[in-house]
């Protein structure tokens, strides 16, 4: 199947290829491979990451509340306002990347984001992925503008859209709240317009 197949029914079985990288939805038989990346950078993670809400199930632990995550992100889909997909590098589970909050009418844009298993850091895989991902949004999904957006002091993160060459809009105060603290994030803006001029440059790069 093409990746220019976005009908409903069947985002399930989007395969977006980079040079490296595949990104497709995870599916409820992920879950082993997911769970023991997830297990494994518990630390390098969570404190990036929006808490957990008390007393919910850990889906890196629970098969069925990981089950029950696949069945929200592809609901999500279906509806049109999120993409989330795992990230593999030779067929073995890498990581995240996904497009969120996807809004239409007059802003036509959505959210970045994404993480990668620490094991795997350093090989701009994440760069790679979140070339592929703009791909999508702006040729396949027809959005205006992408923007993502980071804690100031997640280096890491940083390095991903430095690579690329991203817009730096400025930060944003509070912005989100990330392991229990209202959190600045320094945004960076993607449109499609710059997407159409620096195509072939990205593509050359990293496709």
């Amino acid at each position: 199947m093409s990746h220019h197949d976005v009908h409903p029914a069947r985002t399930a079985a989007v395969r977006l290829y980079g040079r490296r990288v595949v990104l497709r939805p995870l599916v409820p038989p992920d879950f082993s491979g997911w769970s023991e990346v997830r297990r494994r950078n518990h630390e390098w993670l969570t404190v990036w990451e929006p808490s957990r809400p008390a007393n919910s199930p850990d889906p890196s632990t629970d098969r069925e509340a990981f089950s029950a995550r696949c069945a929200l992100r592809d609901r999500e889909r279906q509806s049109g306002t999120a993409y989330a997909f795992g990230m593999f590098v030779d067929n073995a589970f890498a990581g995240e990347v996904n497009l969120n909050n996807v809004v239409r009418g007059a802003m036509m844009g959505g959210s970045v984001g994404y993480w990668i298993d620490q094991a795997r850091a350093g090989h701009s895989y994440t760069s790679e992925a979140v070339v592929v991902l703009s791909r999508y949004a702006f040729e396949e999904l027809g959005l205006h503008r992408l923007e993502i957006c980071i804690v100031p002091r997640n280096a890491n993160s940083h390095r991903v859209v430095a690579k690329l060459g991203l817009r730096n809009e400025g930060t944003a105060e509070r912005f989100l709240e990330i392991n229990g603290t209202w959190e600045d994030h320094v945004r960076y803006g993607f449109t499609s317009e710059e997407w159409t001029a620096r195509r072939d440059e990205l593509a050359a790069a990293w496709l």
